[in-house]
């Protein structure tokens, strides 16, 4: 999954950063609005953790500014304001959450992880796909209940595709959605990604549609475009 960080403050900004990667995340992190609105206007993401007071441009205003160019991924708003209209204002333009500064990092990944469930269509933090579980709580992977041990990559792609149950997943689409920024995306290791998954979790796991990209499906489900 793809994060976005809008903030101003470096401190936080790093914190929330290394936090997120740590919990498997792959995240960009911008420090104004001006070019925390383009990024989120140009590059795909899961979910956005938008602070309101930025410099240059301030986050209402580019909240208003992506839903109205017709971006839809969740919003979590962080701000030092606490007051219920400030609240208000923030899910009127488009917030899907709200955090008041100071706040517990736990407290802010567990609700970033609710919002990007639930914009998947997906109620529980377990994802399960036949004998497959996926605990997006613990990072904690098992196929007939026994654990699978997949490198941060490996279970980056298999959280995707486990989010998008029955969907056709191209490779540009976990490409733009397994990287940060700034890596050296190459499409060929994906393929390499999915062979490691197969070998780990079973050679029907995850499904080739030529020409399309990937889907993970139950097993007697078909995949749908």
């Amino acid at each position: 999954m793809r994060i976005l960080i809008v903030e101003d403050e470096p401190t936080l900004g790093q914190q929330l950063k290394n936090s997120l990667e740590q919990n498997g995340y792959a995240v960009d992190l911008s420090t104004d609005g001006e070019d925390g609105h383009f990024l989120g206007s140009t590059e795909e993401y899961d979910a956005v953790i938008l602070d309101l007071g930025l410099p240059e441009i301030d986050g209402l205003t580019v909240l208003g500014m992506w839903r109205k160019e017709g971006r839809n991924f969740p919003v979590l708003v962080l701000t030092a304001r606490n007051s219920w209209s400030d609240k208000v204002a923030g899910l009127d333009a488009g917030a899907d959450d709200y955090l008041a500064k100071p706040f517990q990092t736990e407290e802010l990944i567990a609700r970033l992880r609710a919002l990007i469930r639930r914009a998947s269509g997906n109620a529980s933090s377990e994802l399960m796909a036949g004998d497959v579980r996926l605990d997006t709580r613990s990072g904690r992977v098992t196929r007939d209940g026994e654990p699978v041990k997949l490198t941060a990559q490996e279970y980056k792609l298999l959280s995707y595709l486990m989010h998008h149950k029955g969907k056709v997943v191209s490779r540009t689409e976990l490409i733009e959605h397994i990287y940060d920024q700034d890596f050296d995306r190459d499409s060929n290791t994906i393929e390499v990604f999915v062979t490691r998954i197969r070998k780990k979790l079973g050679a029907n796991v995850i499904t080739t549609i030529r020409g399309l990209g990937y889907s993970l499906d139950d097993p007697d489900e078909p995949p749908r475009e």
